[in-house]
């Protein structure tokens, strides 16, 4: 049977355009355009209260290679619209439409309000049913369903261009819109919105940052398993729409506000000299897998937009699910791979964003079922003028597969080799001595082979999926019991160390060996090879009560506190000074990796190793847990101070005496040493303590202590 909409309009509708895809407004009129192979037919429908009855139901007119599109008159900016598409309903072979379900325009740039799957009525099917998902459900879903909204793209950007920071100099931090701002303690006018970030933005100048990189402000939605626990989707990895910003992080609940203060806030980052990267999750939909809501894609192309997989007797039945979350976009096919792309040069052309981070990226390039460096979306991407020249950096892995250094050269990634050696180092693990020294130089082991840099390597030792910085020297064991998961949930392997008392103390010993080790990992951080990304709050302590999968926590237990006590104040103090330091010395954020040789003729390598006692490095001694090097800062350009740098790294729980090479272009002097209390554990510019004449330098346990030159 073929089901037929019945036409309701007295508006004068045209056959209009297949291209572009989504709703485009012109002079008279709205032109609509939807892709969908195997539907049968396809009707649009207008609101004037997004919650209410269609006004008018338009059945498209036209059809061009697949693509269904109708030209209304009459109609603008502020427009409320949705669709229902009938086709068959056999979901043994993949086809799930259902003409009873409205559905969400995948190009729609602003929802009307939130999803909430009450009743079950965004289901497509009868939940009820002994057969589940084979079944139709056929109860109407129009007052429930978010309904898209026809918008223009004005906006005063006020002569705004792309700041094209080099990745050299670029400096990450990645926080989350809402909970940037949403804690009291923020004093902004609107917390947790874009407009509140940018009240924040001093705090980043301050701390000494040029790179923001937020969780996903993609519109999204909760899984019914959290609302009925009474918890919500907070990370945002859940997306509805990969166009329209989210929408709870407007202060306005004007239709549309995103969209306007979204640009508003870029705009001002942009004019403090700082990018917006978007963390975004192309890899999979807020759609879930066959018991999942139908929304957007399942609806109106479920065996076009989805991988697929089943049984003999049902082939098509099941989804693939390379992200974890239920489905996995099927990349492969020409017109998901045009949704990506067009969704991302949105982002870059009408919101101006300056790079992208991309989720389990290893799904998209997934072909045939294995990642391919060569797939299709990584081709297009690097051909696409828009985007090859943005910020491309990818999440190295989904939950089957780790491609770190394998991607293509175009591409930057989060180097999870750097987080699980340096953590492991700091805490004094045995036998990482030679990784250690790979991870600090740019990781040239993974992106040195194929004409990569060492800024390809994105550099962390905390973010948003995990411990805390804070958390990480205190908790031995995840607790997100808040969770409501009874503890399962979350990474068991941390590579953290609770310094000898899980979770809160008074002990003094413990709280100064603590603070130790946070200093010695903002050290391995920030004056590393490579682009490095602190987790915002780190440089404050941020805790989440050891929390390590925080992603449903909309409160304390995610939001940053800004009522700081003397010890954040010390520790904001300590990563201002680092990333200053680094910006002072290039040789910090060298292009190239070092080699061990002499480019500008001082008969000084650009790197030099050495033991404790100017021997040689023991990398494969087990037991050896400090490490020491010079730089020679000549060795980053003509331009580069004339200073040589010196390197004490020591996880070892005993103290060392270490021998001090000639510091042939002057004194040496000390600027870190984490052993030390405030503020002499980093000194400011110009007050670099000199060392009295002697050969050798006392490095306390578990301690980083960085001398220069003068």
């Amino acid at each position: 049977m073929v089901y037929s909409f019945q036409q309701r309009t007295q508006r004068r509708v045209r056959s209009g355009h297949p291209y572009p895809l989504g709703a485009t407004r012109l002079n008279e009129g709205v032109n609509f355009a939807l892709y969908s192979k195997h539907a049968t037919a396809v009707a649009l429908l207008l609101f004037d209260d997004p919650h209410g009855e269609p006004t008018d139901v338009i059945v498209l007119p036209s059809r061009t290679r697949h693509v269904w599109h109708g030209f209304v008159e009459g109609i603008g900016h502020g427009q409320w619209y949705g669709y229902r598409v009938a086709g068959p309903f056999d979901p043994a072979m993949g086809h799930r439409f259902n003409p009873h379900k409205v559905l969400i325009d995948p190009y729609a740039k602003a929802l009307s309000h939130k999803m909430r799957n009450e009743d079950g009525l965004l289901l497509g099917f009868d939940r009820f049913a002994q057969e589940a998902d084979l079944t139709l459900d056929e109860r109407d879903n129009v007052r429930l369903v978010p309904k898209a909204m026809v918008v223009d793209d004005v906006f005063d950007w006020q002569g705004d261009e792309p700041l094209d920071v080099p990745f050299r100099d670029l400096v990450i931090y990645e926080t989350h819109v809402r909970g940037f701002t949403r804690h009291d303690s923020s004093k902004v006018a609107h917390p947790g919105t874009y407009l509140g970030l940018i009240e924040k933005i001093p705090h980043l100048l301050e701390l000494g940052v040029n790179a923001v990189e937020l969780l996903p402000v993609h519109e999204f939605a909760t899984e019914d398993f959290l609302r009925d626990k009474g918890l919500l989707n907070y990370w945002g990895y859940n997306t509805v729409s990969f166009f329209a910003p989210e929408s709870s992080y407007a202060s306005s609940d004007r239709p549309g506000a995103a969209i306007d203060e979204f640009k508003t806030m870029v705009r001002a980052l942009h004019r403090a000299g700082i990018e917006v990267i978007l963390d975004v999750v192309y890899n999979h939909s807020a759609e879930g897998n066959e018991l999942g809501p139908t929304l957007s894609l399942r609806g109106i192309d479920n065996r076009t937009y989805y991988c697929l997989t089943g049984s003999p007797e049902q082939p098509m039945r099941r989804y693939v699910n390379f992200s974890g979350c239920g489905n996995s976009l099927n990349l492969s096919d020409p017109i998901v791979l045009r949704l990506v792309m067009d969704s991302l040069r949105y982002w870059v052309q009408q919101m101006h964003v300056d790079g992208f981070r991309f989720d389990l990226a290893s799904v998209l390039g997934r072909e045939g079922g294995r990642f391919d460096r060569s797939a299709s979306f990584f081709d297009v991407v690097t051909q696409d003028p828009v985007l090859n020249r943005v910020k491309l950096i990818a999440e190295p892995w989904d939950i089957e597969t780790f491609e770190i250094g394998n991607f293509p050269i175009e591409w930057c990634e989060w180097n999870a080799r750097f987080r699980d050696t340096m953590r492991r180092f700091g805490r004094g693990d045995s036998g990482v001595l030679s990784d250690v020294g790979y991870r600090l130089t740019g990781s040239s082991d993974l992106y040195g082979h194929d004409g990569r840099t060492p800024y390809h390597s994105i550099n962390f030792i905390t973010c948003h999926d995990g411990f805390s910085l804070a958390d990480l020297v205190s908790y031995n064991r995840k607790h997100n019991e808040a969770n409501g998961e009874d503890n399962r949930d979350g990474n068991d392997a941390n590579e953290s160390w609770n310094c000898g008392v899980e979770g809160p103390t008074t002990d003094p010993e413990v709280l100064s060996l603590r603070r130790r080790l946070v200093r010695n990992h903002l050290c391995h951080l920030i004056f590393s090879l490579g682009t490095p990304m602190l987790l915002g709050g780190d440089e404050v302590l941020r805790t989440q009560g050891g929390n390590n999968n925080a992603y449903c926590q909309d409160n304390e237990i995610s939001w940053m506190n800004w009522q700081w006590d003397d010890e954040a104040r010390d520790f904001f103090r300590f990563a201002r000074l680092a990333l200053a330091f680094r910006r002072r010395h290039p040789i910090l954020r060298r292009g190239q990796f070092h080699r061990g040789v002499d480019s500008d003729g001082d008969k000084l390598p650009d790197i030099s190793w050495f033991g404790t006692d100017l021997d040689p490095v023991p990398w494969g001694d087990p037991n050896a847990r400090t490490l020491c090097f010079r730089l020679d800062g000549k060795e980053a350009g003509a331009e580069a101070p004339r200073k040589l740098l010196f390197f004490i790294l020591n996880s070892d729980q005993r103290g060392k005496y270490v021998r001090l090479p000639v510091a042939s272009l002057g004194r040496w002097h000390r600027v870190v040493d984490t052993s030390l209390p405030p503020p002499m554990d980093f000194v400011e510019e110009g007050e670099e303590v000199a060392l009295e004449p002697e050969d050798g330098y006392w490095v306390n346990a578990r301690s980083t202590v960085i001398l220069c030159t003068k």
